[in-house]
């Protein structure tokens, strides 16, 4: 009698594990790579995002906040009607809160 298949890990979807279940050995060797690479890259990602928060947040810092916007807040850049606009946007509670900054510039 063959060994019965190893436990799926905590937390993998159910659909996930299903459709394993009908892969030869070679496509789970193939899937399994093709995770190793996906993670990898996730992780680069992750990181990029991460040092470009950084930049940012370095780069608001330099910058005069109005009056009731906290330290906190990042500058977005919203679109309306064909026009870009600068907005400081900051989390309050639950709640997201905006104040307008201006327009945004043909070099922006």
């Amino acid at each position: 009698m063959p060994p019965s298949p190893p436990d799926p890990p905590d937390g993998l979807p159910a659909a996930v594990v299903d459709s394993l279940d009908g892969l030869s050995p070679a496509a789970l060797r193939r899937l399994a790579a093709y995770a190793e690479t996906l993670a990898a890259h996730r992780e680069q990602e992750s990181e990029s995002t991460e040092q470009a928060d950084a930049t940012t947040e370095a780069d608001q810092s330099t910058e005069d906040l109005p009056d009731g916007v906290p330290a906190k807040a990042t500058l977005t850049v919203k679109e309306i009607n064909d026009n870009r606009y600068h907005y400081w946007q900051w989390r309050d509670g639950d709640r997201i809160k905006s104040k307008y900054k201006g327009p945004v510039t043909d070099g922006e």
